[in-house]
């Protein structure tokens, strides 16, 4: 009990912010660069693409929680927000490029970190990665009318990032599904990114990757900030990528790697963030 109270107090701390020159180069470098969405776009965004994404969730969201009585383990669940993003993502026509993925060995359990840049990031993630998994979340969705409620509903994990000894029974239920074979979905940036950079990860990020002994796989999801960034509603359809890189392993790490581990993780989707063509096909 008290290793896991000390690691995960180690979320609230973060590393040293990326330099703007690799900012500038990973914008310059979005899957959807140098097209111009004026007024049209907007129109479109408001009056389509916006309420069709709300009553996708008004309606898809009460009948997952009703499957949701049904569903001890979240596996139904899972796919009723499979099918949410599915919809999601033909409505905003922005087709998703999956780059590295045909490597994974996708039958066992990984933590996929993942960079958070979107909103739509996890319409995206749901429906390109072929699997069952679960994903690692902030309590303050928990607020969130619908959506907050299938978070809880079907399994995901909620960490409490004021209040990390709380979050004591999800980290415990994630370490359970990884050893029985469940992938774990983390966005180690703690939340979303305001400016298209990749942000200092949380310390503590990988914490259950290390414990339960499993591979990490790093993601770059690439256009998805310029699709639809924080504090607006103005979609920007255009084409995205899903850069997976090669896994790195945690076999006989103990928690003094924590630090090493998480640069190695941030590198390595840094790398395939900033690439002009994404990792090799």
């Amino acid at each position: 009990m008290q290793e896991v109270n000390s690691s995960v107090e180690q979320l609230e701390t973060g590393e040293p912010a990326t330099t703007a020159a690799s900012a500038t180069a990973r914008r310059t470098r979005s899957a959807g660069n140098g097209r111009k969405y004026g007024w049209p776009s907007r129109l479109r965004s408001y009056l389509i693409l916006d309420p069709l994404i709300w009553l996708y969730t008004l309606v898809m969201g009460p009948l997952g929680l009703v499957a949701g009585l049904f569903d001890r383990d979240g596996r139904l669940m899972h796919w009723f927000a499979r099918g949410w993003s599915w919809l999601i993502m033909k409505t905003i026509v922005s087709p998703v490029k999956v780059i590295g993925l045909d490597k994974i060995d996708t039958s066992k359990a990984h933590v996929y970190a993942v960079n958070h840049a979107s909103a739509l990031d996890i319409p995206v993630l749901y429906v390109n990665l072929p699997f069952q998994f679960r994903i690692a979340f902030k309590k303050e969705l928990l607020a969130y009318p619908v959506i907050g409620w299938h978070l809880k509903r079907s399994g995901q994990i909620c960490i409490d990032q004021q209040n990390p000894s709380r979050s004591i029974s999800s980290i415990r239920q994630a370490l359970k599904g990884l050893k029985d074979g469940l992938p774990l979905v983390i966005f180690p940036e703690g939340g979303r990114t305001p400016d298209g950079e990749i942000k200092p990860f949380l310390p503590g990020a990988f914490f259950l990757a290390i414990k339960a002994q499993v591979d990490i796989v790093p993601v770059a999801l690439v256009g998805t900030y310029e699709l639809l960034p924080m504090d607006t509603y103005h979609i920007k359809c255009q084409p995205l990528e899903m850069r997976v890189g090669e896994p790195i392993p945690t076999a006989g790490l103990t928690m003094r790697d924590l630090e090493a581990v998480s640069n190695q993780v941030k590198a390595a989707m840094a790398a395939l963030y900033d690439s002009t063509g994404g990792a090799s096909e």
